[in-house]
């Protein structure tokens, strides 16, 4: 298989005619005959011979006296086109071209080629250059270009040592087609390390003082030598090299350096590559250009990202959906770019708008955040009258509908956000029991309980059944409001629906209950929470206990208490106990001193 390469790579080299000057203009151009097709070999030879006078092949009778018999009628570039389609009209494969070819220098000997390739596959690596002394080769450009091909056996630092020994033998050997024969074998290989690739390196820096004698493809391969290995800066020293080797970067350039960068992270380096790219106007196809905007969006280079974005869409070049979500959500995650993100929302359009509803989200997520709650509702008025978002994308919106519900509750818009969960109720999406609780528990707070009443019905007419945290919130607002007996009847109601309460409802319960001063109803909560389940705490027991010794002066009751306390494993803050004795010898007091006035 080797041959075959190596053949056809000498084959294509060998085969381009040497440019001649063109003979000098005859006022009489006569066409007498196409000269004969050269030999074979004189194509693969590296000096090739001049072509033969037309007056030496059958010259017609009529020109030989004619100083245009001298004269080939076809300069010599036509000449050797003709021989070359001659060529390859005649010739089978590579094999038979070369077995017809006697041009010395231009074809390896194979049995040379077998015997240099097995001194270097059975010599150790520190005795490359010796072993090649020994055998006395004098090497040329065919004969190392088909040692490195046929070399299968050959450690990287092998490939590198016969390259350097060839180098110093024959500089001429050390071509541009050799070197990135080498450059391509060891970047395919499997068993490459990092001091082959330092190594190589080391020689392409050393090569490259020639000019020409590096190309873009060649560094390349070094870039993505260092890629595969992690080492990010030495990439990145390759590609700071294309100036000085007089190469110009191509797509792949920026973005295998890109690539390497990415593996340790180094965002900086990357935007400066990045900046490097849109100057030039040179990318990558879209789904590359997307990884490299992920990429920026998780180093928190969005700004660069967004540049990278738009010149690449100048140029046309499309962008992967997944990338352009990425980089909306990366930009409404940062406060100062909220806008921009907004802006690109344009971007969606036709098909793509069906599944835009993460980004949508996002935006509106993060308008809420900073409390642009008109800015999220309005965009989110925009984008269910979009045509292209109904059905199965407004389904799924339901996300960015509870954020601008939760903002206007937040701001207390109340008639806004009662609008836009009815527009969910009526057209969808549904709206689940988060969003019923935020709209609850604003009108609530806001003392507005029939209302908030009113929506929990609604919430179970939707097939919804409300949760602790709804009546826990209605109890609420109504115990603040003085209507504790309407909370004990939400209490007795959740019940019903749940087996297990919390004792956050007990407790709202004993607050509401001690508050108006009706501390046997407060009392028979404790004993109703016991019986279902519940052990008061200190907080429930410590409200009551001032209560009854502050307001009522029951300190008889509140004794009582404080013994269920103790006999439970609760301990009452001392403040709370000293209460109780005060209140206690407060009354006997008052009992002497009413004594001795009755006496």
């Amino acid at each position: 298989m080797w041959r075959s390469r190596a053949r056809a790579l000498l084959l294509l080299r060998s085969s381009i005619p040497r440019s001649h000057a063109p003979p000098p203009p005859h006022p009489v151009r006569t066409l007498t005959r196409v000269p004969p097709s050269r030999p074979l070999s004189r194509f693969l030879s590296s000096a090739p011979d001049p072509l033969p006078d037309a007056s030496s092949t059958d010259p017609l009778p009529d020109a030989s006296s004619s100083p245009a018999a001298t004269d080939s009628p076809v300069d010599a570039t036509e000449a050797g086109e003709d021989n070359l389609s001659s060529m390859w009209e005649d010739a089978g494969d590579a094999d038979e071209i070369f077995a017809s070819s006697s041009g010395g220098d231009a074809v390896a000997d194979e049995e040379e080629v077998d015997r240099v390739r097995g001194v270097v596959e059975s010599a150790s690596e520190d005795q490359i250059a010796s072993s090649l002394a020994n055998m006395v080769v004098d090497f040329n450009e065919p004969l190392l270009a088909a040692v490195l091909l046929a070399a299968e056996q050959c450690s990287c630092k092998k490939l590198i040592l016969l390259f350097k020994y060839a180098a110093k033998n024959n500089p001429a050997a050390t071509s541009l087609s050799n070197l990135e024969i080498l450059v391509s074998k060891i970047a395919d290989s499997d068993e490459i390390g990092k001091m082959d690739a330092y190594m190589l390196w080391d020689l392409v820096k050393e090569v490259g003082t020639v000019p020409g004698s590096v190309s873009t493809p060649l560094l390349n391969e070094m870039i993505a030598i260092f890629w595969k290995l992690e080492k990010s800066k030495a990439a990145l020293e390759v590609f700071a090299m294309f100036d000085e080797f007089g190469c110009t970067p191509d797509s792949d350039s920026y973005y295998l350096v890109i690539e390497a960068a990415r593996k340790k992270s180094l965002f900086r380096s990357a935007c400066e590559v990045c900046e490097k790219m849109i100057a030039a106007g040179c990318f990558p196809n879209g789904e590359k250009v997307g990884k490299t905007l992920t990429f920026l969006c998780e180093g928190k280079k969005v700004k660069q990202a967004h540049s990278l974005y738009l010149a690449a869409k100048e140029k046309k070049i499309q962008i992967p959906r997944s990338a352009l979500d990425f980089l909306i959500g990366a930009l409404a995650r940062n406060d100062e770019t909220i806008g921009t993100a907004v802006e690109l929302l344009e971007e969606y359009q036709g098909e793509s708008l069906k599944n835009a509803g993460k980004s949508f989200a996002t935006v509106i997520h993060a308008l809420c955040r900073r409390n642009k709650v008109e800015d999220a509702n309005n965009l989110l008025a925009k984008m269910v009258l979009l045509e292209e978002y109904q059905g199965e994308s407004l389904k799924n919106s339901g996300n960015a509908f509870a954020t601008v519900i939760h903002g206007l509750c937040r701001k207390k818009k109340l008639e806004d956000a009662k609008t836009l969960l009815m527009r969910m109720v009526n057209l969808g999406p549904a709206p689940g029991k988060a969003v019923f609780n935020f709209v609850i528990t604003a009108l609530s707070k806001e003392g507005e309980l029939e209302g908030a009443k009113g929506l929990m019905r609604l919430m179970e007419s939707q097939g919804l059944t409300p949760d602790i945290y709804t009546y826990s919130v209605l109890m609420s607002g109504y115990t603040k409001g003085g209507m504790v007996d309407e909370a004990h009847a939400l209490l007795r109601e959740a019940k019903k629906i749940h087996q297990k309460l919390n004792r956050v409802m007990y407790h709202i319960l004993v607050r509401g209950y001690c508050k108006i001063e009706e501390f046997e109803k407060a009392i028979e909560c404790l004993k109703e929470m016991k019986k279902d389940g519940l052990l008061p705490n200190v907080d429930e027991y410590n409200k009551l206990i001032q209560t009854l010794c502050l307001k009522a002066m029951d300190w008889r009751t509140a004794e009582k208490l404080l013994d269920e306390m103790e006999d439970s494993g609760l301990c009452l803050k001392g403040i709370s106990r000293s209460l109780i004795t005060a209140v206690k010898e407060l009354e006997e007091e008052e009992m002497q001193s009413k004594a001795s006035l009755e006496a």
